[in-house]
């Protein structure tokens, strides 16, 4: 029997559910880079603050499930820094469902919602260090743009992200 892979959108209940996997996928993809402090503070930040923005309302977040078991979820909407243009602004799977292919379902989802919203193209930031995230993208039809920026935690060396960006899917 296959796995079955399921993309809803997230409920206001969802808040511990996107926090556990924003924080230990962060702390697996991220803390590494970080000072100890630094990735302590992010792993605890990232479990406590969704139920916030999910009761905020805005940008659409998605869950995926794998076998019914929550495993990632996105949120994205307009791009922050370029109009026009639709933006992942969090992308993250639970280590433990990484390479079954519920972030690949999960980024497809996205595309299609960001297609149905009148985007041609999407764009996001990810660390440059970190060659899962890119090879997973480039996997994906995101190609890098060359743009890059610095993210300072505040506390040891800010790290450096990459620019992708893909033209989406027509309908």
């Amino acid at each position: 029997m296959s796995d079955l892979i399921t993309v809803h959108p997230a409920e206001p209940g969802d808040g511990d559910i996107l926090g556990e996997i924003h924080a230990l996928s962060w702390g697996v993809s991220h803390g590494p880079f970080c000072t100890p402090r630094v990735a302590a503070a992010g792993v605890e930040e990232r479990r406590t603050k969704w139920h916030g923005i999910l009761a905020e309302g805005g940008d659409p977040i998605l869950l995926a499930r794998l076998n019914e078991r929550p495993g990632a979820f996105a949120r994205f909407g307009a791009s922050t820094f370029r109009p026009g243009l639709a933006e992942i602004h969090t992308f993250f799977a639970h280590p433990d469902v990484w390479g079954s292919g519920i972030a690949k379902e999960l980024l497809l989802a996205v595309l299609d919602r960001a297609r149905a919203a009148g985007y041609d193209d999407v764009h996001l930031w990810t660390l440059r260090d970190s060659a899962q995230a890119r090879r997973f993208y480039a996997k994906n039809g995101f190609v890098e743009t060359g743009r890059t920026h610095d993210h300072d935690f505040g506390e040891g060396p800010p790290l450096a992200l990459v620019e992708l960006e893909r033209a989406l899917p027509r309908r």
